[in-house]
């Protein structure tokens, strides 16, 4: 089968040939169709990030694919069926396995780009807002990196908790973006001053924060007593520092998230997270915003893309036609 992988960190993808990959009993053989791409895919190749897969390995944390063959225990699945799976990392080859129970059928109504992008973007919006802050409807919820892809998911998951969604964008066009998307209040910080912003409108109740850095300081500044904070990465590249003394005055709780720890940890709980997604993305209650899509030969394309951050929404790599 074909493979797009590294085979040195911070080197680029190479086309080579692979085996095919074993899969035992309660296992399914995948045809990947497509794969998404996330900021933690660049952690990753940097050798940055906690999961440290042994060299060769492709890009791509879930994946849209059609089932070609089960192992005997499986009951759920069969032959044919088209299934979306977080499989951690290894997107870009023609063909993955991947434990049943990890694999989620997918209805016609939802696109093969849209099912390789909900998971991994949802989970880490609706566990952390709902499962970890339990978001009210009567908050304020503040987004900052609000047109990243994960930020835009967390705009859609606000909103549908009832929540007041005040989106941090950078530029005109990008602040439209998140209005479209269901944001009622949105901050360019080209232009405009967030600390004064949000005094103005009475402080926040919970921040989702994928961008640290100075941003974070700022949004600390404005969660109101009791509010819950989220760190969900750093993509400025800066890790804050967090005063203890803040979070003890105005009684703030900070709260550690890793959408990646529930895969083995409470597995359960994202199990059913996946689902609510699948859900919700055939009823068009959320609906990923897709980007770019690259074919499987462009998979540095498309990884040059995501380091540039151009534009908003995912980037998907097809890897294969159904």
């Amino acid at each position: 089968m074909k493979a797009m992988a590294i085979t040195e960190l911070n080197g680029e993808l190479k086309m080579s040939e692979w085996a095919m990959p074993h899969f035992n009993r309660e296992e399914v053989l995948i045809k990947v169709l497509t794969t998404s791409l996330n900021f933690a895919d660049r952690l990753m190749i940097e050798g940055k990030y906690q999961e440290k897969p042994q060299l060769p390995f492709g890009i791509g944390m879930e994946v849209c694919g059609l089932v070609v063959s089960a192992g005997s225990d499986v009951k759920n699945l069969k032959v044919g069926d088209r299934v979306s799976s977080y499989i951690g990392f290894g997107g870009t080859v023609e063909y993955v396995s991947v434990n049943a129970r990890k694999c989620f059928k997918i209805p016609n109504t939802i696109s093969d780009e849209e099912a390789c992008s909900i998971m991994i973007a949802y989970a880490s919006s609706d566990l952390a807002l709902n499962y970890k802050a339990h978001l009210k409807s009567y908050e304020t919820l503040l987004v900052l990196g609000a047109t990243s892809a994960v930020g835009l998911v967390t705009i859609e998951v606000g909103k549908l908790s009832g929540a007041k969604v005040v989106a941090v964008a950078r530029g005109r066009t990008k602040c439209k973006l998140a209005r479209e998307m269901g944001a009622d209040i949105t901050i360019d910080t080209e232009t405009e001053n967030l600390t004064e912003i949000l005094k103005d409108i009475g402080g926040v109740d919970v921040v989702y924060d994928p961008i640290g850095g100075e941003l974070f300081g700022k949004a600390l500044s404005a969660t109101n007593p009791e509010g819950r904070i989220l760190p969900i990465g750093f993509a400025s590249g800066e890790v804050p520092m967090i005063p203890a003394n803040i979070i003890m005055v105005k009684n703030l709780t900070i709260i550690g998230f890793n959408v990646g720890l529930y895969k083995e940890f409470k597995e359960e709980v994202l199990s059913k997270c996946f689902k609510r997604a699948i859900k919700n993305c055939a009823k068009k209650l959320i609906s990923p915003l897709i980007d770019q899509i690259f074919p499987l030969e462009q998979s540095n394309q498309a990884l040059d893309a995501l380091r540039k951050r151009r534009g908003s929404g995912k980037i998907i790599i097809r890897v294969s036609k159904g």
